[in-house]
């Protein structure tokens, strides 16, 4: 009779699960299909999807393609590392290509078993088993109920669970050394591989996984309570056991809840032994939290981070892929809703960053203020109090500590290591610093140069290449007008009710990120709403849906735009001119300015003593190439040594897509790093003068 509950059981299990299934999948396919009927009947999608190559709507972390520039399909420091490893057993590590579940991602090579390498392992935590613990700890308290009334020990429940994540502790009776080596060796392999890929799971394999526990739970129940009725003697035995050791069972359980947490291996620093580690149920909640760090480190290269302090208070966070005795270094600038995870994106092929790396760069990412994390020396800023800047902070506050802190760094290494280089090179700055800007970066980075001469200080770059600069915007699609319209005339009421733009909670900012999957593993869905924000921003054909599924759009933190931001570009569309920001009142304006009018920053190009390189793209719908011709034409006008070229793409395929050909310009343009003597002459002359035409104090 036992047997025969058992089989009905099993066949009722699986039917409920098949059922639950299909009804699922029915679904998806149903709003995979309307979406799909949708988005034929959408006029010019086939401009804004041109730009997905065969609707490949993932994020741009994929394997590398080895550069020209690399001997043997190795840079040059991980050709370095190798030469000089000990730890072979490691850096000979084959990974298999065969895995189904790597959603066809190509294979990462060869990482160097360095020291930063380890560090960022051991920070890692397991993506598999956080993309399910979160379900777990949901049912725990909805079945406690159950497990309370039918006295199910604890352990069994576990057990139910144990089929869709790794057991809560690791049990101490095998030996650590029994199987080490090859536990080990797994680890690092599955770390290296789920670290750089998308593993996370979106909300409809959630719910998938959520059916298939609770329907196992709920039979495991069924089927417990089914053998107890069958079984009398057994069930006064249970019911015995069950209130002998009641209250120690609740005393256990308390324990448990108390203390909910997963001893996981990690990584040592100095030996990857592995140790103990808690890592809590709520960040097991996340989905996909790669750093900048993460990636650099996991692909083989040396990390370093920088902390600096603005004169305001802000906390950033300047990122370094240290080459210390190097001469030549190179600064990126990221733009709007951006950081410095664009400019490593793309893997070893495809980023700005690696490739000056390898072409001998000391490469510095520098990050903007703005995230909802809100990072402050005064950790109990209010949101209001915190998001309260504009543009003008940017380029007076940002970008001058982060390289006053380049500058710091470099002199002391280059010192350091050279005693004498001064006397060799008989000049004040001992190395050569160009820099890379996209978007508001750009815009941040002439604001910066053009104050810095105004005030007689020194700037430190010998190179400008703007990729698609902000600035000036009046040439802009119906969408942006409107927005410029509502943000300029209702800018009282907006600005004290959203300080910023960008997802206030946790929980949403999660739900986002498995959005994000969902779309791309449902093309006419993702298609839908590639094209949809195509529109938004007047037909631009970059990647948005695969820009949303990027790790630095996560549940913990996440970049976001000031009002006093939005606010400014609407005051520069509005004026059609390249200024700061206007603060509404003569005295005010009289104050920081010493006019009465916000400082034109496009009347003073011709402070600018560096070649400068402008870039645009035709399909570029954010800010059009007839807006970077205007920089280029002031510039022209004004004497400066500047350069224009034009490719054939969108706004975020400056920094999300791999091409060749950009990347290719960019270094070469950047490796011009050494200024004329028309220049040199010049910063000579404004270090004698006085303090500028114009009187500006901030």
């Amino acid at each position: 009779m036992q047997r025969f509950v058992d089989d009905v059981l099993a066949v009722t299990k699986e039917s409920v699960k098949t059922f639950t299934y299909e009804s699922l999948n029915n679904i998806v396919r149903l709003i995979n299909g309307v979406s799909a009927l949708l988005l034929t009947l959408l006029p010019g999608k086939a401009t804004i999807l041109e730009g997905i190559q065969g609707w490949e709507l993932r994020p741009t972390f994929r394997g590398p393609r080895f550069p020209r520039w690399m001997e043997n399909g190795v840079s040059s420091f991980n050709q370095f590392i190798h030469e000089l490893s000990v730890d072979s057993d490691v850096s000979s590590l084959e990974y298999s290509s065969g895995e189904e579940d790597r959603d066809g991602y190509e294979e990462y090579p060869e990482s160097p078993s360095s020291q930063s390498s380890r560090v960022s392992r051991a920070s890692f935590t397991d993506y598999d088993r956080e993309q399910v613990d979160w379900i777990q700890y949901i049912l725990l308290w909805i079945l406690v109920p159950i497990k309370l009334l039918l006295g199910i020990p604890f352990r069994l429940f576990q057990l139910a669970c144990s089929g869709w994540s790794k057991p809560l502790s690791i049990s101490g009776s095998q030996h650590p050394t029994q199987s080490h080596s090859h536990n080990r060796v797994q680890s690092l392999k599955d770390q290296i591989i789920h670290r750089t890929t998308d593993r996370r799971r979106g909300v409809i394999e959630d719910l998938h996984l959520a059916m298939e526990i609770f329907i196992e739970a709920v039979f495991d129940v069924v089927h417990k309570a089914a053998h107890l009725l069958l079984s009398p003697s057994e069930a006064l035995g249970t019911l015995f056991r069950l209130f002998s050791s009641h209250e120690r069972g609740v005393v256990e359980d308390n324990d448990v809840f108390e203390d909910a947490s997963i001893s996981t291996a990690t990584l040592g620093e100095n030996d990857p032994t592995p140790t103990a580690r808690n890592t809590n149920f709520r960040q097991s909640l996340n989905t996909d939290a790669r750093t900048c760090q993460d990636v650099i480190t996991e692909l083989g290269y040396p990390y370093e981070a920088i902390h600096v302090i603005t004169t305001d208070g802000y906390v950033l966070l300047l990122e370094r892929i240290p080459r210390r005795d190097a001469r030549k270094a190179v600064y990126l600038q990221h733009g709007v809703l951006d950081s410095s995870m664009g400019w490593v994106s793309n893997g070893v092929v495809g980023s700005p960053a690696f490739a000056a790396y390898d072409q001998g760069y000391d490469v510095f990412l520098g990050n903007f203020r703005g995230l909802v994390s809100r990072e402050h020396v005064n950790k109990n800023i209010s949101s209001r109090e915190y998001w309260q800047y504009s543009i003008n902070e940017h380029g007076t506050e940002d970008i001058p500590t982060m390289i006053e802190k380049i500058h710091q760094v470099k002199t002391a290494e280059l010192r350091l290591s050279n005693p004498n280089i001064e006397e060799e090179l008989n000049d004040d700055q001992l190395y050569k610093l160009g820099a890379i800007c996209h978007s508001l970066g750009g815009a941040a980075m002439l604001m910066y140069i053009i104050t810095r001469r105004i005030e007689a200080k020194p700037h430190r770059l010998s190179r400008l290449i703007l990729l698609s600069p902000a600035g000036f915007h009046h040439d802009s699609n119906l969408v942006f007008s409107v927005v410029e319209h509502v943000v300029f005339f209702m800018a009282p009421i907006l600005s004290r009710v959203f300080p910023a733009f960008y997802i206030p909670t946790r929980f949403f900012r999660m739900l986002v990120n498995k959005l994000a999957r969902d779309l791309q593993n449902l093309p006419a869905v993702g298609g839908l709403v590639q094209t949809l924000v195509g529109y938004v921003v007047g037909g631009d054909s970059s990647n948005w849906v695969g820009v949303l599924g990027l790790p630095h759009y996560n549940m913990n933190d996440m970049p976001g735009v000031s009002f006093g931001v939005a606010f400014h570009l609407a005051q520069i569309k509005r004026t059609r001119r390249f200024r700061m920001f206007d603060y509404g009142s003569v005295s005010v304006n009289m104050e920081v300015y010493g006019s009465p009018e916000p400082l034109d920053l496009g009347e003073h190009y011709g402070l600018i003593n560096i070649p400068v390189d402008l870039v645009a793209g035709q399909k570029d719908t954010v800010i059009r190439s007839s807006m970077v011709k205007r920089h280029y034409k002031l510039m022209k006008d004004a004497g400066v040594d500047v350069s224009y070229n034009e490719f054939e793409y969108a706004h975020l395929d400056f920094t999300f897509s791999h091409h060749e050909e950009l990347l290719s310009y960019v270094m070469s343009r950047l490796l011009l790093v050494e200024p004329n003597s028309k220049h040199q002459a010049n910063q000579r002359a404004v270090r004698s003068r006085k303090k500028g035409q114009v009187s500006v104090s901030w």
